[in-house]
Protein backbone atom coordinates (compact mmCIF):
# COMPACT_ATOMS: atom_id res chain seq x y z
CA UNK A 1 0.00 0.00 0.00
CA UNK A 2 2.85 2.41 0.95
CA UNK A 3 4.62 1.64 -2.27
CA UNK A 4 1.48 2.28 -4.33
CA UNK A 5 0.89 5.60 -2.49
CA UNK A 6 4.55 7.07 -2.83
CA UNK A 7 4.40 6.26 -6.63
CA UNK A 8 0.56 8.21 -7.07
CA UNK A 9 0.96 10.65 -4.89
CA UNK A 10 4.69 11.50 -5.78
CA UNK A 11 3.99 11.15 -9.73
CA UNK A 12 0.57 13.39 -8.87
CA UNK A 13 2.68 16.05 -7.81
CA UNK A 14 5.43 15.86 -10.76
CA UNK A 15 2.67 15.81 -13.20
CA UNK A 16 1.15 19.20 -11.75
CA UNK A 17 4.31 20.68 -11.95
CA UNK A 18 5.45 19.73 -15.65
CA UNK A 19 1.90 20.90 -16.53
CA UNK A 20 2.42 23.88 -14.96
CA UNK A 21 5.64 24.38 -16.55
CA UNK A 22 4.75 23.35 -20.05
CA UNK A 23 1.47 24.71 -20.33
CA UNK A 24 2.94 28.23 -18.22
CA UNK A 25 1.97 30.61 -21.31
CA UNK A 26 -1.65 29.07 -21.30
CA UNK A 27 -2.41 29.01 -17.81
CA UNK A 28 -1.54 32.70 -17.41
CA UNK A 29 -1.71 35.82 -19.61
CA UNK A 30 0.89 37.76 -18.12
CA UNK A 31 4.62 37.98 -18.67
CA UNK A 32 7.01 37.34 -15.58
CA UNK A 33 9.46 40.05 -16.83
CA UNK A 34 7.39 43.00 -19.02
CA UNK A 35 3.90 42.82 -17.18
CA UNK A 36 5.58 44.90 -13.80
CA UNK A 37 3.34 47.96 -12.48
CA UNK A 38 4.58 49.76 -9.28
CA UNK A 39 1.06 50.71 -8.66
CA UNK A 40 0.07 46.92 -7.92
CA UNK A 41 3.19 46.15 -5.72
CA UNK A 42 3.08 44.00 -2.56
CA UNK A 43 -0.50 43.77 -3.04
CA UNK A 44 -1.71 40.33 -0.76
CA UNK A 45 -3.55 37.37 -2.89
CA UNK A 46 -7.11 37.71 -4.39
CA UNK A 47 -9.18 36.93 -7.16
CA UNK A 48 -6.96 38.85 -9.33
CA UNK A 49 -3.23 37.69 -8.89
CA UNK A 50 -3.50 34.24 -6.88
CA UNK A 51 -0.16 34.41 -5.22
CA UNK A 52 -0.08 38.18 -4.54
CA UNK A 53 2.49 41.11 -6.23
CA UNK A 54 6.30 41.66 -5.81
CA UNK A 55 7.96 44.49 -5.16
CA UNK A 56 7.87 45.48 -8.59
CA UNK A 57 4.09 44.28 -9.26
CA UNK A 58 4.72 41.47 -11.22
CA UNK A 59 2.01 38.40 -10.46
CA UNK A 60 3.69 35.88 -8.46
CA UNK A 61 2.38 33.08 -9.62
CA UNK A 62 3.15 33.64 -12.87
CA UNK A 63 6.66 33.70 -11.99
CA UNK A 64 6.17 30.58 -10.25
CA UNK A 65 4.78 28.98 -13.42
CA UNK A 66 7.67 30.22 -15.59
CA UNK A 67 10.58 29.38 -12.21
CA UNK A 68 8.76 25.77 -12.52
CA UNK A 69 10.28 26.12 -16.38
CA UNK A 70 14.08 26.72 -15.26
CA UNK A 71 13.82 24.32 -11.92
CA UNK A 72 13.01 21.16 -14.37
CA UNK A 73 15.59 22.41 -17.05
CA UNK A 74 18.24 22.37 -14.39
CA UNK A 75 17.12 18.84 -12.41
CA UNK A 76 16.47 17.11 -15.92
CA UNK A 77 19.17 18.93 -17.62
CA UNK A 78 21.79 18.18 -14.69
CA UNK A 79 20.94 14.33 -13.95
CA UNK A 80 21.27 13.37 -17.55
CA UNK A 81 24.93 14.79 -17.40
CA UNK A 82 25.55 13.28 -14.02
CA UNK A 83 24.15 10.18 -15.05
CA UNK A 84 26.11 9.37 -18.36
CA UNK A 85 28.89 10.58 -16.31
CA UNK A 86 28.41 8.30 -13.84
CA UNK A 87 27.49 5.10 -15.87
CA UNK A 88 30.55 5.44 -18.49
CA UNK A 89 32.70 5.61 -15.62
CA UNK A 90 31.36 3.14 -12.98
CA UNK A 91 30.22 0.55 -15.90
CA UNK A 92 34.01 0.59 -17.36
CA UNK A 93 35.21 0.48 -14.03
CA UNK A 94 33.62 -2.74 -12.62
CA UNK A 95 33.76 -4.38 -16.42
CA UNK A 96 38.12 -3.56 -16.32
CA UNK A 97 39.14 -3.45 -13.12
CA UNK A 98 42.73 -2.96 -12.56
CA UNK A 99 43.91 0.20 -12.56
CA UNK A 100 41.16 2.18 -13.59
CA UNK A 101 39.16 0.77 -11.06
CA UNK A 102 41.52 1.68 -8.83
CA UNK A 103 41.51 5.48 -9.98
CA UNK A 104 37.77 5.52 -10.50
CA UNK A 105 37.31 4.45 -7.08
CA UNK A 106 39.59 7.44 -5.84
CA UNK A 107 37.94 9.91 -7.86
CA UNK A 108 34.45 8.27 -6.53
CA UNK A 109 35.28 8.76 -3.07
CA UNK A 110 37.00 12.30 -3.57
CA UNK A 111 33.44 13.54 -4.88
CA UNK A 112 31.97 12.00 -2.30
CA UNK A 113 33.74 13.08 0.62
CA UNK A 114 33.30 16.61 0.02
CA UNK A 115 29.58 18.43 -0.60
CA UNK A 116 28.70 18.60 -3.90
CA UNK A 117 27.73 21.71 -3.48
CA UNK A 118 31.03 23.02 -2.93
CA UNK A 119 32.29 21.68 -5.75
CA UNK A 120 29.64 23.49 -7.71
CA UNK A 121 30.14 26.79 -6.01
CA UNK A 122 33.73 26.67 -7.20
CA UNK A 123 32.77 25.98 -11.14
CA UNK A 124 30.22 28.59 -10.94
CA UNK A 125 32.89 31.22 -9.52
CA UNK A 126 34.93 30.22 -12.65
CA UNK A 127 32.01 29.94 -15.05
CA UNK A 128 29.82 33.07 -14.05
CA UNK A 129 26.27 32.72 -12.99
CA UNK A 130 23.46 31.49 -15.73
CA UNK A 131 21.39 28.71 -16.70
CA UNK A 132 24.69 27.06 -19.23
CA UNK A 133 27.03 27.38 -16.39
CA UNK A 134 24.47 26.04 -13.62
CA UNK A 135 23.86 22.90 -15.50
CA UNK A 136 27.62 22.37 -15.90
CA UNK A 137 28.34 22.76 -12.20
CA UNK A 138 25.78 20.30 -11.19
CA UNK A 139 26.16 18.17 -14.07
CA UNK A 140 29.38 17.43 -12.70
CA UNK A 141 29.61 17.19 -9.37
CA UNK A 142 26.66 14.68 -8.68
CA UNK A 143 27.29 11.64 -10.29
CA UNK A 144 29.05 9.70 -7.82
CA UNK A 145 26.34 7.86 -6.78
CA UNK A 146 25.29 6.79 -9.98
CA UNK A 147 28.92 5.76 -10.69
CA UNK A 148 29.11 3.75 -7.46
CA UNK A 149 25.71 1.40 -8.43
CA UNK A 150 26.97 1.41 -12.09
CA UNK A 151 30.09 -0.26 -11.03
CA UNK A 152 28.91 -2.70 -8.07
CA UNK A 153 26.47 -3.78 -10.15
CA UNK A 154 28.87 -4.68 -13.38
CA UNK A 155 30.97 -6.61 -10.92
CA UNK A 156 28.06 -8.98 -10.17
CA UNK A 157 26.81 -9.20 -13.40
CA UNK A 158 30.48 -9.31 -15.95
CA UNK A 159 30.55 -13.46 -14.02
CA UNK A 160 26.87 -14.43 -15.10
CA UNK A 161 26.67 -17.04 -17.63
CA UNK A 162 25.00 -14.87 -20.60
CA UNK A 163 27.75 -12.40 -20.16
CA UNK A 164 30.26 -15.15 -20.94
CA UNK A 165 28.72 -16.46 -23.67
CA UNK A 166 28.23 -12.83 -25.10
CA UNK A 167 32.64 -13.08 -25.09
CA UNK A 168 32.23 -16.64 -26.37
CA UNK A 169 30.46 -15.56 -29.34
CA UNK A 170 32.93 -12.85 -30.18
CA UNK A 171 31.00 -9.88 -28.63
CA UNK A 172 33.47 -6.60 -28.16
CA UNK A 173 34.14 -5.49 -24.90
CA UNK A 174 31.92 -2.20 -25.40
CA UNK A 175 29.05 -4.32 -27.29
CA UNK A 176 28.96 -6.46 -23.95
CA UNK A 177 28.99 -3.11 -21.61
CA UNK A 178 25.93 -1.70 -23.92
CA UNK A 179 24.00 -4.17 -24.53
CA UNK A 180 24.50 -7.11 -21.46
CA UNK A 181 25.56 -4.61 -18.61
CA UNK A 182 23.53 -1.82 -19.50
CA UNK A 183 20.42 -2.94 -19.66
CA UNK A 184 20.80 -4.72 -16.31
CA UNK A 185 21.26 -1.69 -14.27
CA UNK A 186 18.78 0.75 -15.43
CA UNK A 187 16.37 0.42 -12.53
CA UNK A 188 18.89 1.29 -9.75
CA UNK A 189 20.19 3.95 -11.89
CA UNK A 190 16.61 5.52 -12.50
CA UNK A 191 16.20 5.65 -9.21
CA UNK A 192 18.93 7.58 -8.03
CA UNK A 193 18.32 9.94 -11.05
CA UNK A 194 15.12 10.45 -9.81
CA UNK A 195 16.40 11.19 -6.44
CA UNK A 196 19.10 13.27 -8.14
CA UNK A 197 16.33 15.42 -9.48
CA UNK A 198 15.07 16.67 -6.48
CA UNK A 199 18.86 17.24 -5.46
CA UNK A 200 19.71 19.29 -8.69
CA UNK A 201 16.83 21.58 -7.72
CA UNK A 202 17.41 22.25 -3.88
CA UNK A 203 21.37 23.45 -5.01
CA UNK A 204 19.64 25.10 -8.01
CA UNK A 205 17.62 27.49 -5.47
CA UNK A 206 20.82 27.74 -3.50
CA UNK A 207 22.79 29.14 -5.90
CA UNK A 208 20.61 31.34 -7.38
CA UNK A 209 19.78 32.84 -3.62
CA UNK A 210 23.37 33.28 -3.33
CA UNK A 211 23.46 35.19 -6.74
CA UNK A 212 24.85 32.80 -8.59
CA UNK A 213 22.72 30.90 -11.00
CA UNK A 214 19.76 32.15 -12.57
CA UNK A 215 19.72 36.09 -12.80
CA UNK A 216 17.17 38.86 -12.35
CA UNK A 217 14.87 39.34 -14.30
CA UNK A 218 14.19 35.69 -15.63
CA UNK A 219 12.26 33.80 -12.48
CA UNK A 220 13.53 31.32 -10.66
CA UNK A 221 12.54 30.37 -7.50
CA UNK A 222 15.88 30.79 -5.93
CA UNK A 223 16.09 34.23 -7.29
CA UNK A 224 12.68 34.99 -6.07
CA UNK A 225 13.88 34.14 -2.41
CA UNK A 226 16.59 36.19 -2.52
CA UNK A 227 13.77 39.45 -3.72
CA UNK A 228 11.83 38.36 -0.57
CA UNK A 229 14.53 38.28 1.95
CA UNK A 230 13.29 42.07 2.81
CA UNK A 231 9.67 41.85 2.11
CA UNK A 232 9.07 38.62 4.22
CA UNK A 233 7.78 40.85 7.53
CA UNK A 234 5.47 42.85 4.77
CA UNK A 235 5.08 40.79 1.96
CA UNK A 236 5.08 37.23 3.44
CA UNK A 237 3.38 36.00 0.85
CA UNK A 238 6.18 36.94 -2.11
CA UNK A 239 8.65 33.78 -0.27
CA UNK A 240 6.00 31.45 0.87
CA UNK A 241 4.80 30.49 -2.71
CA UNK A 242 8.02 29.84 -4.14
CA UNK A 243 9.06 28.18 -0.49
CA UNK A 244 6.01 26.01 -1.12
CA UNK A 245 6.76 24.84 -4.60
CA UNK A 246 10.48 24.09 -4.20
CA UNK A 247 9.09 21.87 -1.13
CA UNK A 248 6.03 20.25 -3.04
CA UNK A 249 8.54 19.65 -5.97
CA UNK A 250 11.52 17.92 -3.95
CA UNK A 251 8.57 16.16 -2.07
CA UNK A 252 7.00 14.64 -5.17
CA UNK A 253 10.22 13.84 -6.68
CA UNK A 254 11.77 11.42 -3.33
CA UNK A 255 8.36 10.09 -3.14
CA UNK A 256 8.45 8.89 -6.66
CA UNK A 257 12.00 7.77 -6.60
CA UNK A 258 11.24 5.98 -3.55
CA UNK A 259 8.44 4.11 -4.57
CA UNK A 260 9.91 3.53 -8.05
CA UNK A 261 13.14 1.46 -6.11
CA UNK A 262 10.10 -0.03 -3.67
CA UNK A 263 8.36 -1.51 -6.82
CA UNK A 264 11.98 -2.15 -9.23
CA UNK A 265 13.27 -4.40 -5.78
CA UNK A 266 11.06 -7.58 -6.16
CA UNK A 267 12.33 -8.34 -2.47
CA UNK A 268 9.79 -5.21 -1.49
CA UNK A 269 7.14 -6.62 -3.24
CA UNK A 270 4.68 -8.67 -1.44
CA UNK A 271 2.11 -11.20 -3.67
CA UNK A 272 -1.72 -10.84 -3.24
CA UNK A 273 -3.40 -13.11 -0.75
Amino acid sequence: MGLRLNLVLGGTLCLIVIVAAVLAPWLTPLSPVMDADLMNAELPPSAEFWFGTDAQGRDVFTRILYGARVSLTVGIGSQLINTTIGLILGISAGYFGGWWDDLVNGLTNLMLSVPSLIFALAIMAVLGPGLSSLLIALGLTNWSWTCRIARSSTLSLKSQSYVQAAKTLGYSDFRIMLTQILPNIVGPVLVIATLGMGDAILAEAALSFLGLGIQPPQPSWGNMLTDARELIAIAPWVAIFPGLAIFMTVLGLNLFGDGLRDWLDPHMRTRPV
